[in-house]
């Protein structure tokens, strides 16, 4: 839909909630669909937003989001300076635009992550241009300080989970290493101190979980009364059973977009090493990019482990789901998470789940033992004796898989999503309108 359409037919129809349609910008600094949390959400949410009936612009940069028929995309491109093959890159001279480009490139000389920051002063210049075109902002967890600025319309922002959790888990692990290498991840997160002046100054801010809505209170300031829980979920039509999907004895799968402690896949190497001395045809396939170096490399190195964990990444969505299909077991090793998809998206195909209890993950998975095999974050012995339980009874895998589609067909769907978001977003709007 052209911007003129949307200026001068703005409220034709009627949305599903039978209210009239809203003009949504969704805002996204970072929409990979391949990895990480945050483009599958805005893929899906804008999805859904049009089946009830909205208008949904996605204003995003590199890499851009994927998106379904319906909602359009507007790239608001950033330098795109950690781009494969060649991350940290210096662009070359005639990249340069305008002076944001240079606080881009100057942050990250200088250690630092700038897309949050730049992006919001990108996104607050495309707004300002485009007055009166939107009836809310949806910021999708950037948390810049051009977003303070007056967007034109309300602002509603969705914070999965504060990365100060992210922050403390690495620096943890950095413990023991030098002291360069601890500079360097403060450095890294110093974005941090933006999101949280940032955050306590807004409005409505939607999030995933219970348990991230308690972290954001703690950690970012978040006044309790403006934090609001919209569970999000599985596509239940992609995400779903197959017979036909032959399973592979011993196969475990797991999603890792990074070599990152917060993951937890250095625990589930160790988990397989440990399980492969009773079940040696027990391998894993991981849906993410290989790390040549690092904790999970080394580990894989060490427990001679190369002909039994494979990488996988690239791969369509319909790969994605018979991968998970063929699978004796899914799992989850994250010592945290805001939400986790993976963990409601294996549940969706009715492959049974070993998860860790970290973050919001119980919340997801459900009881031990009913829904999943529930373990305790950072213990590879859990992980393997659980792991190897789940490999060993079918019975219980039939159980745990049927009961774990089950309780995401209940409580996790997209759809449910689009509904609890729409209901804030009129709610955004009518603060608004008292307080002008």
């Amino acid at each position: 839909m052209t911007a003129e359409a949307m200026v001068t037919s703005p409220f034709a129809g009627v949305a599903a909630d039978g209210d009239r349609p809203l003009r949504i910008a969704l805002l996204t600094y970072k929409g990979n669909p391949f990895c990480g949390g945050q483009g599958v959400y805005v893929r899906h949410l804008s999805r859904e937003l049009v089946r009830l009936g909205h208008t949904v612009e996605v204003i995003g940069a590199q890499p851009y989001p994927v998106l379904d028929e319906g909602a359009t995309l507007t790239e608001l491109p950033s330098l795109d300076l950690y781009r494969q093959p060649d991350p940290f890159r210096t662009p070359g001279r005639g990249e340069y635009r305008d002076w944001i480009d240079l606080l881009e490139v100057g942050t990250m000389w200088t250690g630092g992550f700038p897309e949050p920051l730049t992006f919001s002063l990108r996104a607050r210049r495309h707004l300002a241009a485009r007055a009166g075109e939107f009836d809310v902002v949806h910021d999708n967890q950037t948390l810049g300080y051009g977003l303070l600025a007056d967007l034109g319309a309300p602002l509603v922002t969705t914070i999965h989970h504060p990365i100060t959790v992210d922050r403390r888990l690495d620096l943890a692990a950095a413990k023991g290493q030098s002291r360069l290498k601890r500079v360097s991840v403060r450095r890294w997160y110093g974005f941090t101190r933006m999101q949280k002046r940032v955050a306590r100054r807004l409005p409505s801010v939607l999030t995933v979980s219970g348990s991230s809505r308690l972290e954001i209170i703690e950690d970012l300031g978040v006044a309790e009364d403006r934090i609001h829980v919209v569970h999000i979920g599985a596509d239940t039509d992609l995400w779903s059973p197959d017979p036909a999907v032959a399973e592979v004895p011993g196969r475990i799968v797991t999603t890792s977009s990074a070599d990152v402690p917060l993951k937890g896949l250095v625990h589930l190497v160790e988990a397989l090493a440990k399980l492969r001395t009773e079940q040696p045809d027990a391998h894993l396939v991981v849906v993410g990019r290989r790390a040549e170096r690092g904790p999970v490399a080394k580990a894989i190195e060490t427990y001679g482990l190369q002909d039994a964990v494979r990488f996988v990444k690239g791969i369509t969505d319909a790969e994605l789901v018979d991968l998970v299909r063929s699978a004796q077991v899914a799992c989850v090793p994250s010592l945290y998470e805001g939400f986790s998809l993976p963990a409601a998206e294996a549940m969706a195909t009715g492959t049974p789940l070993v998860a860790t209890t970290g973050g919001a993950i119980p919340e997801v998975a459900g009881p031990d033992g009913e829904t999943c095999l529930a373990v305790p974050p950072g213990d590879a012995d859990a992980l393997a004796a659980a792991l190897g339980r789940l490999l060993g009874d079918g019975e219980l895998r039939a159980r745990l898989g049927a009961a774990g589609r089950d309780r995401v067909l209940s409580r996790f769907t997209w759809a449910a999503a689009a509904r609890g978001t729409v209901a804030h977003y009129r709610a955004a709007i009518a603060r608004a309108g008292r307080t002008r």
